[in-house]
């Protein structure tokens, strides 16, 4: 049992570079003593632990003696190769003062595309944490490519959430939570606590990257916390530097914004289609078709298709769209966008031999609010 009774939970705790690092871009060793304590004290209450940690970049720009990150991938990925193991050495250093031991685990978005990745990286992790250990996940920032640029370390932290059947997120950042509005532009601002349901209006509330040490921001935790909801798990963003963040959130005590669970949840082959693939086109498709994909629950057939937006191949991630420009599904599609060009609009017995009836099959569907 956790303290005072508490029933032991799985947390996933995800802190960005700018909640441990200084503004010259150097680890803040202070920052890191108190995310360590945070750790040992959870972890010492029953709970078994997951850190995501970002910090690789800003961990090897000084020892580099780069005084500002650069802008070119190649160079990115060279200063993260630097700065991992020195952030690893640094954490993994602290924790064994508490008694504890840290595994690194270098992971991307792709691991859960893949099933056969998928399952192992479950594995793994579920491995570590009966073995005491608590891993920490990085995306592999030496070998990523368009997520480097962009912070995914929030989508990676919700989907390690998932591979784990975490019970909770907590997403520790620089501000003590979402806000109506920015608290830096507008000072009568104030705290969203609970949130039942992320909509446009709170995607729209939440502001870009607020450091530039940091390269997540508000709507990338925000569509985190989305992610965690559509896997039944509670999540929580909070203040890095609030005292006994972790063990509050865990225990469900008042702090920062709490996003709770959906009742419905979605499988894991869903949620990656949903969450872990970016959409290579958009499909438009008439009303009829919509209303059969979204009451129905059936497939998406070429008849339904009224046009295509970009390029794609078979396999790819596509957004489902209605006549009204607004997209309301996400699925593989089963043929090219040349293809669906072609096909867009014909009965099934019109179709030329070898082409497969379905645009997108159900199974591969994830009709979304």
């Amino acid at each position: 049992m956790g303290r005072a009774g508490t029933p032991p939970v799985k947390v996933v705790v995800k802190v960005g570079s700018s909640s441990i690092t200084g503004e010259g871009g150097e680890l803040d060793d202070g920052a890191v003593l108190k995310l360590c304590g945070e750790l040992a004290a959870t972890h010492h209450a029953g709970h078994e632990l997951v850190l995501v940690c970002s910090g690789a970049i800003a961990a090897g720009l000084p020892a580099l003696a780069m005084p500002t990150r650069p802008n070119d991938i190649g160079t990115l990925q060279a200063v993260a190769a630097v700065g991992q193991p020195k952030l690893m050495e640094r954490i993994g250093g602290i924790l064994s003062e508490h008694g504890l031991v840290a595994g690194q685990v270098l992971l991307t978005p792709h691991d859960f595309v893949q099933r056969a990745q998928y399952l192992h990286a479950r594995e793994t992790l579920r491995r570590l944490l009966d073995l005491g250990v608590i891993p920490i996940v990085n995306e592999n920032d030496t070998i990523a490519d368009d997520e480097i640029r962009y912070g995914d370390n929030d989508r990676l932290a919700a989907l390690v959430s998932h591979l784990i059947g975490a019970d909770v997120l907590v997403m520790l950042t620089d501000t003590p939570g979402l806000f109506t509005a920015d608290p830096r532009l507008d000072t009568e601002a104030s705290l969203i606590e609970e949130i039942a349901e992320v909509d446009a209006a709170l995607e729209a509330v939440a502001g870009a990257s607020g450091t530039p040490r940091g390269s997540g921001g508000m709507a990338s935790k925000l569509a985190a916390a989305k992610i965690a909801a559509w896997s039944g798990v509670r999540a929580v963003i909070a203040a890095a530097d609030s005292p006994s963040v972790v063990l509050d959130a865990v225990e469900g005590k008042p702090v920062g914004t709490v996003v709770h669970p959906r009742q419905q949840r979605l499988p894991s082959r869903k949620l990656w289609i949903a969450f872990a693939r970016g959409a290579a086109g958009r499909v438009v498709v008439d009303d009829g078709a919509r209303q059969a994909l979204t009451r129905d629950g059936r497939s998406l057939l070429p008849a339904g298709v009224r046009d295509v937006e970009g390029r794609f191949e078979a396999d790819d991630a596509v957004e489902v769209v209605g006549e009204d420009g607004r997209p309301f599904a996400k699925g593989l599609t089963r043929v090219s966008g040349d293809t669906l060009r072609t096909i867009a609009g014909r009965r099934t017995g019109d179709l030329p031999e070898g082409i497969p009836h379905e645009v997108i099959h159900r199974d591969d569907l994830v009709v979304l609010p």
